[in-house]
């Protein structure tokens, strides 16, 4: 009754029930599992608290990483805030700071959401956290909002892929930012259509987008790709929510992203074998972390 396996699937379950697409996954989530709604809704709850609580953690704390290539950089960024000195606003630099510092502590082996998946779990955190309290959005419309993401990362799952190791970061920070895009249209009280439009262009603006982490580490470029999928994201829903339409319908975005996936080298999704894991820096660092 509420499934579906496409964008235009899941805008005609919005139309036929007169729902937003948050209220159409509860639903779907409902018949998947068998779940009543209100656990349902306790689980993503659970969800938000971790995310809330990984950026706490990466802002406040002196995180260094496993590989010791990265840490504290996101409370670097958020200390030029604070003090009034940035260059794209307060509200980009806030969600950036954000997902950096969640992708700190997934670097550190913290605890955060793979949403969709560990190596780009600070976008949508970063996104929607910051925008929810920039406009005084409630805990319930935040949740709602989460579940907008996870049907637009159902739909990529079922027609494309979600991994690195088999589409690219175009794949998991691309992926995110559509998640994340879609989820903040609908949280400024965007419409379902408008959603999609937001989720096509932040996976355009990152097709092709390579996995090529230094030292086969989780940390350089990963973070750094987490920071432009946010800002991506806020670009994007600002695009949809003024009324811009994606010429490239989503279903279409997303058949794009697998095809080009497919045609990537294995050399270019996570085996730390071409891209900036094969320049001079990135070899001297895997032989420092190796120890060869």
């Amino acid at each position: 009754m509420y499934q579906f396996n496409s964008g235009f699937e899941l805008l005609e379950l919005t139309r036929k029930y007169n729902m937003p697409i948050s209220e159409i996954v509860i639903n779907y989530e409902h018949e998947m599992t068998g779940d009543d709604r209100e656990l349902i809704i306790n689980k993503m709850a659970a969800n938000l608290d971790v995310m809330r609580k990984s950026i706490e953690k990466g802002l406040k704390d002196d995180i260094k990483s496993v590989g010791g290539f990265i840490g504290g950089d996101a409370k670097k960024l958020y200390d030029k805030i604070i003090n009034n000195f940035t260059i794209s606003g307060e509200t980009v630099s806030k969600a950036v700071a954000s997902a950096i510092a969640v992708s700190e502590v997934n670097a550190s082996m913290g605890k955060i959401v793979a949403a969709p998946t560990a190596g780009s779990s600070g976008v949508i955190p970063g996104s929607l956290i910051t925008i929810a309290r920039k406009f005084g959005k409630s805990n319930d419309e935040l949740i709602r909002a989460l579940f907008t993401s996870s049907g637009i990362g159902i739909i990529i799952a079922k027609n494309s892929t979600l991994s690195g190791a088999e589409g690219g970061c175009q794949a998991e920070v691309g992926s995110a930012s559509a998640m994340a895009a879609a989820a903040l249209v609908e949280l400024i009280g965007g419409s379902p259509d408008e959603s999609l439009y937001a989720a096509s262009f932040a996976i355009m603006n990152l097709l092709g987008l390579v996995c090529d982490p230094v030292a086969g580490l989780v940390e350089v470029p990963c973070v750094t790709r987490n920071a432009v999928g946010t800002a991506n994201a806020l670009i994007c829903a600002d695009l949809a929510l003024s009324g811009i339409k994606s010429i490239i319908p989503f279903d279409d975005v997303i058949s794009a992203m697998d095809n080009v996936g497919k045609m990537m080298p294995c050399a270019l999704k996570e085996t730390a074998e071409g891209g900036l894991a094969k320049t001079t820096t990135g070899i001297k660092f895997k032989m420092n972390f190796s120890g060869d």
